[in-house]
Parts: C-alpha cells; structure tokens; sequence
C-alpha cells in the first residue's frame, strides 16, 4: 500500500508526461496537472521566437540539397525531466526547452521541422541509420559518444543527486560515498554509464558495491525513491531542482559534475557547421537568453556553440 509520500510520487510520475517548467513561466502558461503535494504545474507557453528572421550567411552552409528541400526530420525524446520536451494538455503538442532551441535554430536556416517522438535510448542509433537527421533528448558530450555521433551545443546541463528528506547524505563529491546503496537513475544516459565505470572503486576501497536501479520512465525513478527502492537519484541538475519542488520530502544535494550538451548528428553530418552558427546567431540576436529565461534554465548558459567539443567525462 502507498504511503503519503509514494502517492505523492505517483501523481508526479503521471503529472510527468504533462509539465515540462522548469520555474514560474516567464509571462503566460497552461494549467497542466495537479503536482505532487497538491501543486499546480505550469507550462511556459510564452512566445519567444516570433522574432526570430532567417540568416542567409547560416543557412548557406548548408548542403545545397537540404536548402532546395526545405525540411529536416528530427526525433525528439519527450517525457524526461522537464524542462526537457513533454506534451501540453491536448496530449499531442509537445513543448520544452529542446523544442524551442530546435525551432529556433530552424528558422534561423530557414528550414522546417518534421519531428518525430522516439523513446531516449533509440534515437542515437537510429541517426547513424539515416533514420532521422538529428536528434534532441539533452544529449550529454562524452567521448564514447562522439565515437559515433557528432554534436553542436547549445547548453551545459550537468550531472546530480537528489534524496529523501531524511537522507544522511549531505553532498556527493566522491562515487564511493555512494557504496552500499541503492542508485536509481535513467536507463541509457551518462548517469548510467559514468556509475558503472565507478562501481569497481567500492570493492577496491573495501566497501561493499553500489547497485543501480535503471528506469526507462522518470515517475518510476522518482516513486522508487520515495518508496525507499532506492536511496538517491541520479540524473540532471535542472531537472532535478525542478522535479524536488514538486514532491514533499525530498531535497536536491549537489551537482556533480558538469556536460556540454548538444544537437545529436551521425558522425560525418554536413549540417553541423550550419546548425553551430544558427546557435550563434540566436546567443547574438536575444533570443538564446530569451529561451532560458522562459524554461528558468539561466544556469546553463554557454559562451559559444562549439561542434564535437572535448568531453568532460
């Protein structure tokens, strides 16, 4: 039977695939769902990118096969941590961050979006297929990526902790203050993959391993966690700091680390250089602050787009 907290968690998971706020929306927003806790969670549905004008040096760097076509199919990745992509109340229209950088950037080549939702874990490989053209999911920089994927960045996100209320825990620094718990995090991520790695340190300090718990779902993490599954969360500082104002009993503990993240390409893309100087043009014209300061997301700011920067896994 569900405790008070775990109901609280439940209704999070559901509320979930309808909010995608990171803070109050800068100007107006739509009535989502009832948060955890009894909160009302809100969409910013602020028009930021009507200005937004086509850049003719930009989208002449593009192949001149997709000028004369005019579209591009992207596969989005929509129900994480908002302010990642989650759909508004009619259940179809999909809004968040990733969404308003990729139309911006599309208008800014002149081009338009055929967006396909695709579950997290298969967008990647689905790009070296030829599938889609590019993808967005909050897409981590790491070197194992770049192996196979070519990225432009447009945000630097990170990697956190968050815990219940009554945790011990007061700030991860290292991996082995983990050893001996339970991890749930997000299955196919840097999270996953940077535990993993580290997981042999807890027997080579004499401590007994961490396990981690992966999800393919966001409210399943957080239930586990509420629930006692689990003892802390591993995913995104944004979401994060979002996903603990809307729960009871719960408290963000610390960044961890910090990864550039980025436009998703197959390796070798023509379009990377035309997609870095659209990000460019939006940090120049306003309309880069203009997107963060809608999704609260101010932390996360990048100086310059850069294409397959070093990783800092």
């Amino acid at each position: 039977m569900f405790t008070r907290r775990a109901r609280a968690a439940a209704l999070f998971a559901a509320a979930l695939t309808l909010t995608a706020a990171c803070a109050a929306p800068d100007g107006g927003g739509t009535r989502a769902a009832a948060g955890a806790g009894g909160a009302d969670a809100k969409i910013p549905t602020t028009d930021v990118l009507s200005d937004v004008r086509k850049d003719p040096a930009a989208a002449e760097l593009l192949p001149a096969e997709v000028r004369e076509r005019g579209t591009l199919t992207i596969a989005t990745s929509v129900g994480g941590s908002p302010p990642g992509a989650a759909y508004l109340p009619d259940g179809k229209t999909v809004a968040g961050q990733d969404i308003d950088f990729a139309d911006a950037v599309a208008k800014v080549l002149g081009l338009r979006l055929k967006r396909e939702v695709a579950s997290f874990e298969a967008i990647l490989p689905a790009l070296g297929s030829g599938k889609y053209d590019l993808g967005t999911g909050n897409f981590g920089v790491t070197e194992e990526r770049k192996r196979t994927i070519d990225f432009v960045t447009y945000i630097n996100d990170g990697q956190g902790f968050a815990v219940r209320a009554d945790s011990p825990l007061k700030k991860v620094t290292d991996l082995t203050q983990l050893c001996g718990r339970t991890v749930a995090t997000t299955a196919g991520t840097t999270f996953e993959a940077t535990l993993e790695r580290a997981r042999p340190r807890c027997a080579a300090a004499g401590k007994k391993p961490y396990e981690v718990k992966t999800y393919a779902e966001q409210g399943a993490l957080w239930i586990s966690l509420q629930q006692g599954r689990s003892d802390i969360v591993m995913s995104t500082v944004n979401g994060l700091r979002y996903a603990v104002r809307q729960q009871e009993g719960l408290r963000f503990l610390n960044e961890f680390a910090r990864l550039d993240v980025g436009f998703a390409f197959k390796k070798g893309s023509a379009l990377t250089p035309a997609f870095q100087a659209a990000v460019n043009r939006l940090r120049k014209d306003g309309t880069y602050a203009r997107i963060l300061k809608k999704w609260g997301t101010g932390g996360s700011a990048i100086e310059s787009s850069r294409v397959n920067p070093p990783a800092r896994d």
